[in-house]
């Protein structure tokens, strides 16, 4: 077809239509329009014309034109003479050319055959389609985090497709709560949790396994949350089963876990039943870690809680008759209460923490007895005193001898040269074993590590400064990995000697920079970057 005055308006009136069917701007319409018909011109008039079409905005008009740029000779050879030109050849159209000059020359429309038209037919459906993903990517991306309301279309391979109004979206096998299944058309509501940007189009991820499903769920009950005056601070959940969630309130005369049950649990319910009736123990949250614990392990009943922050330990003791609340079914109390709080919780009883405390006093007098030749009674008070090992005896300051019945000047300095003279001794015999396994002296003179701490890292192969150095930090200080869901301890090296996480990360960077691995500069750069972001973070919040 040509493009006639007769049809000038029909492609306004056919771009506007498309943009309203598919919800996008009539511009991009009119662009991938201009698009095709510059295609189509090209077959008309040869493929390396650079021709280009332009369609008024208010009558319809389409103007194809010729473009041709003035290049530099010196620069550049003239490979395409059709749509380049030298300055020489440019003189018969500009004055005074220059490289980078266009010259346009209009050209008369082209009749539009069958194949071209169907060319420019798909040009614009594949605009159109573009522009609808990048509309549906902008939408959804915005709504991340968010709940939306769908329908169920289909079922594949246990993934769930859902219709969300301007698109599909996925609710996939392990994100669907355990005993929920699905027929076409049913409403479902979902937490929205990722959306990317793929070759086919956006694709967005839902779920309803997710904590965060919770706590918008609650946003939506309790208006105090979604005010502000209450704050869900920390969420845990076993789908379909059990959660936990902690809640504050910045207004003391509210009661934040009142206020999310709501009156006869009304609240509360609305979510429970959303979620196929899993259980919810609403908590008070508090910053003080050990009283937060003792929440968090509700209905049960504490005795007393032992926190260990180097370590991200906790220990709880509980009366026997609440050990099985404690741990709950299969775990899941404990399993909860430690997700919520990001703590390893160890639970016994006060009969289990007694034995372990005599045990423990019982392995330390018997060390203060065969290391400084002291009789039981004389190693018993050591122990009551609160000295646990052979370095505080041996480098404490001398008055904290002195406050034990029965220990004067004397008797303390004879106790802390007998300790002294043991330790040396045993670095020594750490020192020969290290090097008959073949330690070098780049580790054993290497700051920071104990004899013994070398002859345990050569007995794992650990034998020069440069092995030490390709350590990883969880390798020496040890750690916890999750393997199908549940977490497996892995041993470290210097685990034994107390080594945390920080105080690995602190040696193997030393060694590193020693051997001319690590610029420190580089060190400071990367503090000074993070610093940064972590400033710009705390001001955008």
């Amino acid at each position: 077809m040509a493009i006639t005055s007769a049809n000038q308006l029909e492609l306004l009136q056919t771009a506007e239509a498309v943009a309203r069917e598919k919800m996008i701007d009539p511009g991009l319409v009119v662009e991938a329009m201009e698009e095709s018909l510059a295609r189509a011109a090209k077959s008309r008039y040869g493929a390396e014309m650079d021709i280009r079409v332009s369609i008024d905005r208010k009558t319809g008009k389409a103007t194809f034109t010729r473009v041709r740029t003035v290049i530099d000779p010196e620069e550049e050879e003239l490979e395409n003479y059709q749509s380049q030109l030298t300055p020489d050849q440019a003189k018969q159209y500009l004055d005074d050319p220059k490289p980078g000059d266009t010259i346009v020359d209009e050209v008369p429309p082209v009749e539009m055959g069958r194949i071209a038209a169907q060319s420019a037919k798909q040009v614009i459906l594949q605009k159109v389609r573009e522009a609808e993903r990048d509309r549906q990517f902008e939408e959804f991306q915005d709504r991340a985090g968010t709940i939306i309301n769908g329908q169920v279309k289909r079922e594949e391979y246990g993934n769930v497709i859902v219709d969300v109004g301007r698109g599909e979206a996925v609710l996939r096998r392990n994100e669907k709560i355990g005993r929920e299944s699905y027929r076409p058309n049913d409403r479902i509501r979902c937490y929205i949790k990722d959306v990317r940007r793929e070759v086919r189009g956006p694709q967005i991820f839902l779920s309803r396994t997710a904590p965060e499903f919770m706590a918008e769920l609650f946003k939506m009950e309790v208006p105090e949350i979604y005010d502000g005056i209450i704050e869900i601070k920390a969420v845990a959940r076993d789908p379909g089963s059990r959660a936990k969630i902690a809640v504050i309130s910045y207004d003391n005369s509210i009661d934040p876990v009142g206020a999310c049950v709501g009156m006869r649990g009304s609240r509360v319910q609305a979510v429970v039943n959303e979620l196929q009736g899993e259980k919810i123990d609403i908590i008070p949250w508090n910053e003080d870690a050990p009283t937060f614990l003792v929440n968090a392990l509700q209905p049960a009943e504490v005795s007393k809680v032992v926190l260990d922050e180097d370590a991200g330990k906790i220990e709880v003791v509980v009366p026997e008759e609440q050990l099985s609340l404690a741990i709950g079914r299969r775990g899941q109390n404990v399993r909860l209460a430690s997700q919520l709080t990001g703590l390893d919780i160890d639970i016994m009883t006060e009969e289990e923490e007694s034995a372990r405390r005599q045990a423990e006093f019982e392995l330390r007098t018997k060390l203060f007895v065969d290391a400084l030749d002291l009789d039981e009674f004389f190693a018993q008070l050591l122990v009551s005193e609160g000295f646990t090992n052979l370095e505080e005896v041996a480098y404490v300051e001398a008055d904290e001898l002195l406050v034990i019945d029965g220990v004067d000047e004397d008797t303390a300095s004879e106790l802390q040269a007998r300790a002294r003279d043991y330790l040396e001794a045993k670095n020594k015999q750490a020192l020969e074993a290290a090097r008959e396994l073949g330690a070098e002296d780049s580790l054993i003179e290497f700051g920071g590590l104990t004899p013994q701490m070398v002859e345990a890292l050569a007995k794992d192969d650990v034998k020069t400064l440069e092995d030490f150095a390709t350590c990883a930090d969880w390798e020496l200080a040890g750690g916890w990995t999750t393997v199908d869901g549940e977490r497996v301890k892995d041993d470290g090296v210097l685990e034994p000697f107390e080594v945390s996480l920080e105080e690995a990360q602190q040696l193997v960077m030393t060694a590193r920079i020693q051997l001319g691995w690590v610029d420190p500069a580089d060190l400071e750069a990367d503090a000074e970057e993070d610093e940064a972001a972590a400033a710009e973070e705390e001001a955008e919040a």
